[in-house]
């Protein structure tokens, strides 16, 4: 990618016209054309250099070193040293001098509307200041557009003629380095003197100035409108990741119950078949013991046939099993039971023994939900 940069002559301080003529400057090359060409030939990437005498520069000391509050104290800072109203100007804030001041520049705010308005199409990547682009060192004064530009480590930057230099040089950092073309008379003093086959190539070079596209004439990237989401994005990442750890730890957390579960109904299941030294499949071992218990028509079935059918003689059950204990030792099978009343567990007791079985009844009990009793059925 060759950079480019336009550079609009001091004339563009009154006369924004489409053919304004501009200088259109790449490392290989400088051309003159008028703004109408430069406008049909801007590549994606280049930078815009404006004259010197739309900026004025200074320097000031600054309450606070965080850029938010730095960009709202930079309006009171230099309120006395502008002509104008600040609140006309847009502001700029530069790097921070040796002496602890930041370098501001300030142009007319409309103007500079204007100015970028030309550049819709295709804006600029950078706004630079043709004098800003000058090397820090000492005091740098360089022939271009007709006119002295000064710069350097000093906080102005001016456009002069030579004989407006004398009365200045003794107010400027040493050592005053001057270049410009070949021919071209120098003012006096310099300390030295450099000669530039082409000015606007030798300034690009020097990777120097501010960029003046700040505040409301930041450069806006077509990609940077998702900004506007990236709190509610945040947010969502946010929950996504708290969900997924809620998801990780109550996974976790069900797999040590059903862990849990598993060792229990193991162990329960070798406490009721010891003679079982394989446990392959659990479920399936305890259906087959189930099925064999069936077929050899085991007590525990036959009790509980009898009950159900007990519990069943009038239609819908009136009395509930809370509980059943089964003893093998003893053949007996133990009932908690809830009845709405008394009456209800009298017959029910009266069916069991009808059907040959020996039923004892324990003492009922009234409870808030009917009447509880314990009964214990064979043995």
């Amino acid at each position: 990618m060759n950079p480019t940069w336009i550079f609009l002559p001091p004339e563009a301080c009154h006369d924004l016209s489409v053919d304004l003529p501009v200088q259109r400057v790449t490392l290989d090359e400088c051309r003159a054309l008028s703004l109408a060409e430069a406008l049909a030939e801007l590549p994606v990437h280049w930078e815009l250099v404006l004259p010197v005498e739309v900026v004025t520069a200074c320097a000031v000391q600054l309450p606070t070193q965080k850029a938010r509050w730095m960009r709202q104290a930079l309006p009171f800072a230099v309120e006395e040293l502008l002509a104008e109203d600040v609140e006309l100007m847009h502001l700029a804030l530069g790097e921070q001098l040796a002496d602890g001041r930041h370098r501001v520049y300030a142009l007319r705010a409309n103007w500079l509307r204007e100015c970028l308005a030309l550049f819709a199409a295709q804006p600029p990547q950078a706004i630079r200041v043709d004098a800003d682009l000058l090397p820090r060192q000492g005091s740098q004064l360089l022939w271009l557009h007709s006119r002295w530009l000064l710069g350097g480590e000093a906080p102005w930057r001016l456009a002069l003629q030579a004989e407006d230099w004398p009365a200045l040089a003794g107010r400027c950092p040493s050592p005053c380095i001057v270049s410009a073309p070949v021919g071209q008379a120098l003012p006096e003093p310099v300390d030295e003197a450099h000669l530039l086959e082409d000015a606007h190539q030798w300034l690009v070079r020097q990777g120097g100035g501010a960029d003046l596209a700040q505040g409301e004439f930041a450069l806006r990237q077509s990609g940077d409108g998702w900004l506007r989401w990236r709190p509610l994005a945040g947010v969502l990442a946010l929950c996504l990741f708290l969900q997924w750890g809620f998801n990780l730890a109550q996974g976790w957390y069900l797999q040590r119950e059903a862990d849990a579960y598993a060792a229990s109904s193991e162990a329960l299941y070798r406490e009721l078949f010891p003679q079982d030294n394989k446990l392959i499949n659990l479920r399936a071992q305890f259906d087959q013991h189930l099925a064999q218990s069936a077929g050899r028509d085991s007590p525990v079935l036959g009790l509980l046939a009898e009950v159900a059918a007990a519990l069943h003689a009038e239609g819908a059950p009136q009395v509930q099993v809370n509980q059943l204990d089964y003893s093998a030792t003893r053949a007996d099978m133990s009932l908690q039971l809830q009845a709405p009343g008394f009456a209800e567990l009298e017959r029910l007791r009266e069916r069991l023994e009808a059907s040959g079985l020996s039923v004892q009844m324990g003492s009922a009990s009234r409870e808030a939900e009917g009447v509880s009793a314990r009964v214990v059925i064979g043995g």
